[in-house]
């Protein structure tokens, strides 16, 4: 096996196998080095939730162009994304009304398929949901979720037949430079040489980046989840939702499942190698308890298993994309935990940045890295309020 390529990426995940292919379709071959195994960090355990529901623009854009590879993932990608059309719903208290107006009139004039729906209509979607703590909704009708180790692996053959190669158990140890540029990495498995170098480690950006002497301002946060079995009651498929009124999402799930995620008391600044085989003490009984909130006949429902997770956090909770410190040294990461539904189009951005000099598809620079220095946090116009606290 060759041990230099044009671009060395860090992290197997959905990230690091979107720009491989994306590298690959402009010529460049890369190696993707990945500590333990193609998707074991964020990735395998993303919720995968498919939406362009933000509330800061370039991230909708985002959206909106991986919206189109989920949409036609076998002729763009090959393989299978596992992508469920289930509708998306928006859901905000009345203190936010009026930032999900104005979220849905930039989603329309960007060309996203979103309109405000009333309690009725969601009644209507799902007549099984509790519908009396709110006055308005955004509904997407062509979202859903896809299955994230489905995407990765997909991903990660696609850039292959490009030349990409994928060394698992690889784990970096060392940033090597040569008069201010990066030109090789050390692993677990020897040396590996590129005049590129991407920091696509997930939650362990923070100590990549430092290898590189780096300060990144990113941490890691926390992201446990439940799947709870349904009642016969409920139907197999359901809008796939984020509920900020109980600090929640929820989706259904293969299997008649319910996948529950919760949106406070995720703790930051863990050691990304943190027990995940099963969800932090009491997530359980307050996921349950919540749902229960939302979907009433779900009280008849019984747990089927729970799981943690951890994925890199920014400052101001949005990606961190672009060079940073040495020549060709660049970040994709501090996601937050909504990186999955816009990797397909950040891959295809940051390849275009790496090439080009500058993205074209989706302006990125709003997520420059430098950005925390400055003290220029991202703050949308219509926000919501913070999550993951």
């Amino acid at each position: 096996m060759s041990n230099t390529a044009d671009a060395i990426i860090i992290g197997g995940g959905i990230h690091g196998a979107s720009l491989a292919f994306h590298l690959g379709q402009r010529g460049l071959k890369s190696l993707v080095l990945e500590k333990k195994t193609l998707a074991a960090g964020a990735t395998g355990r993303s919720s995968g939730l498919v939406r362009m529901h933000y509330d800061l623009e370039p991230e909708s854009r985002l959206a909106w162009k991986s919206f189109e590879y989920f949409r036609h993932w076998k002729d763009i990608i090959g393989g299978d994304s596992g992508f469920t059309r289930t509708g998306f719903i928006q859901l905000v208290s009345e203190n936010y009304e009026e930032a999900l107006r104005g979220n849905v009139a930039m989603h329309q004039r960007i060309g996203i398929p979103s309109l405000l729906i009333d309690p009725e209509d969601v009644r209507r979607l799902a007549p099984f949901f509790r519908t009396d703590d709110f006055n308005v909704a955004a509904y997407e009708p062509e979202s859903g979720y896809a299955d994230p180790n489905a995407v990765a692996a997909s991903l990660m053959d696609a850039a292959k037949r490009f030349g990409a190669r994928l060394v698992q158990d690889c784990a970096v140890t060392g940033i090597q430079l040569a008069s201010g540029k990066v030109s090789g990495v050390s692993t677990s498995q020897g040396d590996f040489s590129a005049p590129i170098i991407v920091n696509a480690a997930g939650a362990w950006a923070q100590s990549i980046a430092a290898m590189a002497g780096v300060d990144l301002s990113v941490d890691t946060w926390r992201h446990d989840v439940a799947f709870v079995r349904q009642p016969k009651s409920i139907p197999a498929n359901y809008p796939t939702v984020i509920d900020n009124i109980h600090s929640m999402y929820f989706r259904s799930e293969t299997g008649g499942l319910t996948l529950i995620g919760l949106e406070d008391k995720n703790p930051i600044g863990e050691s990304p190698d943190g027990f995940t085989d099963r969800a932090q003490p009491g997530f359980v009984e307050r996921a349950i308890e919540r749902i229960c909130e939302r979907i009433p006949s779900m009280e008849n429902g019984d747990l089927h298993s729970d799981q943690g997770g951890y994925d890199g956090i920014s400052p101001d909770q949005r990606a961190i994309l672009g060079q940073i410190g040495p020549e060709g040294f660049y970040a994709q990461c501090g996601f937050s935990g909504t990186g999955f539904k816009i990797a397909p189009a950040v891959g295809l951005c940051m390849s275009e940045l790496i090439v080009d000099g500058a993205a074209k598809t989706v302006d990125i620079s709003p997520f420059d890295p430098h950005r925390f220095e400055r003290g220029d946090l991202l703050k949308a116009e219509h926000a919501y309020e913070d999550i993951w606290h």
